[in-house]
């Protein structure tokens, strides 16, 4: 009798392949094995699994719910198998990182000497941007992302939520007053981000819970950099409206002021780690993340002790 499991396997890889060659040459099967473990499951299940011709394969209904079912229990099997086997393993190899700038600086750097000390084997590579990097082009195992995700064939694992916080000097304040409502806003500097998504744009901000209060802003100055909006708003050139592990520091020494509006902030997109599909996931990588979701919940650091 077949090996269930393997039989499976060969079933994923022919779809992925559109091929019983193509699956025999990434399995090292011949083709007639192949053929043997897609009808010793066509058997076992009763169904045809695919319409066959000389040119194609296309699923069958019947082929398409059982690849649902298998993309669901094969990576949960090798995860279980992982899980034991990585007992007697060590992370080792290099690790390719990525995650934007500000955050990087402040929050991923400090900790790699300690990630260091705990995985000796892990040689980590950071990269620094605020672009949305492509993971499987560009080559990183594993990347930091703060923005709305779409669905895409990427693995994701949150790791803290964001919140956002409207801020200025009180410098500032002191000079051009301090706004009470978001209609005043449109009366103030306000400093943009042009990175920004939908809740602080260089030209609009939204507040409230799903960002259905919008206004539009201007301001002397715009910046695709928080970190150059967080030191014009110290030096008093305007309001900002930031993620708080960008103002933290300024909020805590008094630089900046939070500003309380009639409208509280909208959530930012929380951080996720995102990193390649697949049945197994590398070790050194599943260690990162384990790593810093330790060190960045229940409660973020950078939101501790903030006023």
């Amino acid at each position: 009798m077949l090996d269930r499991i393997t039989s499976m396997q060969v079933f994923v890889k022919v779809v992925a392949t559109g091929s019983f060659t193509g699956a025999g040459r990434a399995l090292s099967l011949s083709q007639t094995m192949v053929t043997k473990h897609i009808n010793a499951l066509e058997t076992r299940l009763g169904s045809t699994l695919f319409h066959r011709s000389t040119r194609k394969l296309s699923l069958t209904e019947a082929g398409r719910l059982f690849l649902d079912g298998c993309q669901k229990i094969l990576p949960e099997l090798e995860e279980i198998e992982q899980t034991v086997t990585e007992q007697r393993r060590e992370p080792r190899g290099r690790l390719r990182l990525n995650a934007p700038v500000s955050f990087a600086i402040r929050y991923v750097a400090p900790l790699l000497p300690e990630f260091s000390r705990l995985y000796p084997l892990v040689t980590v590579e950071l990269g620094v941007n605020d672009r949305t990097v492509d993971l499987i082009e560009e080559g990183w195992d594993l990347t930091l992302r703060i923005r709305s995700l779409t669905p895409s064939s990427l693995r994701v694992r949150k790791l803290a939520d964001i919140r956002m916080v409207v801020c200025a000097a009180p410098a500032y304040l002191e000079r051009a007053g301090t706004p009470a409502t978001l209609a005043e806003l449109n009366q103030h500097a306000c400093l943009g981000y042009t990175l920004g998504e939908t809740t602080a744009s260089a030209s609009r901000w939204n507040f409230g819970e799903q960002g259905e209060h919008a206004v539009t802003i201007s301001g002397p100055l715009c910046a695709n950099n928080g970190d150059v909006l967080r030191e014009a708003a110290i030096a008093g050139q305007g309001i900002v409206y930031q993620p708080t592990f960008i103002v933290a520091d300024a909020l805590k020494t008094g630089s900046l002021k939070t500003l309380t509006l009639d409208v509280p902030p909208t959530p930012g997109p929380p951080l996720h780690a995102v990193y390649a599909p697949g049945l197994t996931t590398p070790l050194k990588v599943r260690a990162m993340i384990d790593f810093l979701a330790a060190h960045y919940g229940p409660v973020p650091p950078w939101d501790k002790e903030i006023p």
